[in-house]
């Protein structure tokens, strides 16, 4: 039946009333972008349209979403809780999908989301998790492969300006068939700091070459390092009216413990292969894989190295370094509450120190600043121990980073890829990596606030601009099951910590039982893709004395000591090429 003159009249003033429905809501969406940019991410590459365009992409593309309610949940830093105060609350407005960003503990975002990957039930809508996962994300299936959602279902839902060439952490969420896994949205390494005003001291200088026979400077070995903390805790003893310690680190048995070994300790020894990002064949868990990406053991006498030499020397070390050169109440803390110690003015230098801290450096009233917040401090690469050798990794980059399951239902996923989006869009990334100092972006690195901001931040931008930044990253695509194998660490090597076994003993407790996870998973048969696939035991002298890793023991562990000048070690960090 035909309609009507009356209904063509209606329909026309529905379609009029739909139209200027419309452009009410673009014209409202328009105006939230504006005040949005004005109020909260004035600081960006892009120019103030170009955001506002971004944003409205963003309000267009979550109108099937509006008033749905979603959940993510991230660790505790000072970025992510920018998202959630500043970033969530925006988006909200922007988009109409009311965004619950959970701030909870580290091991407690591991331990939901290998709840939710096991039982199939929905925790969270999106996780920011550890990149150090990778090996699971790639093996378990039910991880959201991002290349391919964003070229099928998610293809009207991705970010037109996303700019994935952009990033800097790529590579670690990208398994080894080439796909991404995981998208970074937030980097930080673990570097050497040290205190800059003491070692130009002439007074110091003086008289550590007199003890030491070298010049007091940036160490590049580990040799020189020991010296140095030495040299303050012993020699020097006391300075500006304070007993000062040559070292910083922690021992509470606690999960914190076992991020103090695997990310990167044994690597920052020499342990692993060469290869960035991860190490190949031996990566920096020890883990050996074969030429199919399977893993075939960690153990020395399958070919690994958790258990070797080099190992030994490193576990040796930190917890001979602990007990002669850290202050006494050091063995009784974790990770949180060691962070925030050299910021109190007594501690010379620490090794294994994360930039995460940089924020918490800064403030005029510390003792690590001057009046006007300029550090007292640096950070510069770390020294390297005698087992490594060139083309290895340096240091380890923890790159948090946006994780979707398929048990998340389709609609609350897609929902949470806008959010996750819009938290490393360049719209806001700039106002976040200020706030947070986690950089993702190239172009945010070289921008214009980041070069003002330089002075303040020790050494930060410089690292994040040298071309051998790529030689801190995070534990590799080898190691199949973070979430049941990275407990191992703190509870196998805590008693070699506070003295009740040797490292040897406490190293190949810690090999066997990552060997014992690996083969039941392959018994299992949980994994189509990269299982584990032991290799036979055999005499560990048959891999010792092959080229490669694992290493047989050196002679002498603890060569001559090497430092460089600050300002050299810059010049050369910023050069190209990598360290030796």
């Amino acid at each position: 039946m035909k309609p009507t003159r009356m209904r063509l009249s209606l329909l026309a003033a529905g379609v009029m009333l739909a139209s200027g429905a419309l452009q009410a809501d673009n014209h409202d969406a328009r105006a939230i972008a504006e005040r949005l940019v004005d109020e909260h991410f004035q600081d960006s590459t892009l120019t103030r349209e170009q955001q506002i365009e971004e944003l409205l992409w963003f309000a267009e593309a979550a109108e099937p979403f509006r008033g749905m309610e979603i959940n993510t949940v991230a660790e505790g830093l000072t970025t992510h809780i920018y998202e959630r105060d500043v970033l969530a609350e925006a988006f909200g407005e922007l988009t109409g999908i009311d965004v619950t960003h959970n701030i909870i503990g580290e091991g407690d975002v591991v331990n939901n989301m290998q709840t939710q990957m096991q039982s199939g039930r929905n925790i969270y809508d999106a996780y920011v998790n550890d990149s150090d996962a990778i090996g699971t994300h790639i093996r378990y299936g039910t991880t959201v492969n991002l290349s391919r959602a964003m070229e099928n279902e998610w293809a009207d839902y991705t970010l037109p300006t996303l700019d994935l060439e952009d990033f800097i952490g790529l590579q670690y969420g990208t398994g080894p068939d080439g796909n991404l896994y995981q998208l970074p949205d937030q980097q930080f390494a673990n570097l050497y700091w040290f205190r800059y005003d003491w070692f130009q001291r002439d007074d110091l200088q003086e008289q550590f070459r007199e003890i030491y026979g070298y010049d007091l400077g940036v160490p590049t070995n580990w040799t020189a390092y020991e010296d140095i903390a030495e040299f303050f805790t012993e020699h020097v003893g006391e300075l500006d009216g304070q007993k000062v310690y040559g070292h910083m680190d922690y021992g509470r048995r606690d999960p914190s413990l076992g991020w103090r070994f695997h990310d990167s300790w044994l690597s920052m020894a020499g342990m692993g292969s060469p290869g960035v990002p991860f190490g190949n064949p031996v990566d920096d868990w020890g883990i050996r894989v074969n030429e199919q990406s399977q893993p075939v053991g960690a153990s020395v006498s399958r070919g690994g190295a958790t258990n070797s030499p080099a190992s030994v020397f490193a576990v040796t070390k930190m917890v001979d370094w602990l007990d002669r050169f850290a202050p006494p109440e050091a063995s009784g803390m974790t990770f949180g509450e060691a962070g925030p110690v050299p910021a109190q003015g007594n501690i010379a230098q620490q090794m294994f120190w994360y930039t995460a801290f940089t924020a918490d450096m800064t403030d005029p009233g510390l003792p690590v600043t001057d009046a006007d917040g300029t550090p007292k401090w640096r950070m510069a690469p770390s020294p390297t121990g005698p087992y490594w050798e060139e083309g290895m990794k340096v240091g380890y980059q923890d790159v948090g980073s946006w994780t979707f399951f398929d048990s998340t239902p389709a609609d609350r996923r897609t929902a949470a890829w806008l959010f996750a989006q819009f938290t490393v869009s360049k719209t806001v990334s700039l106002e976040k990596l200020m706030a947070g100092l986690t950089p993702i972006r190239k172009s945010d690195i070289f921008s214009e606030q980041m070069t003002e901001m330089a002075p303040k931040l020790g050494g930060l931008v410089e690292f994040y601009r040298s071309p051998n930044e790529s030689q801190w990253t995070p534990s590799s695509t080898n190691v199949p099951d973070y979430p049941r194998m990275a407990p191992l660490w703190w509870q196998n090597l805590a008693p070699a910590v506070s003295g009740d076994i040797s490292a040897q003993e406490a190293l190949d407790n810690l090999a066997g039982d990552m060997d014992s996870i690996m083969a039941r998973l392959a018994r299992a048969r949980v994994f189509e893709d990269y299982a584990p696939d032991l290799n036979e035991e055999r005499d560990p002298e048959h891999w010792l004395s092959q080229p490669g890793s694992p290493k047989a023991k050196l002679d002498d562990e603890m060569p001559q000591g090497r430092t460089v000048p600050y300002d050299e070690m810059m010049e050369e960090w910023m050069g190209a090429g990598t360290r030796g």
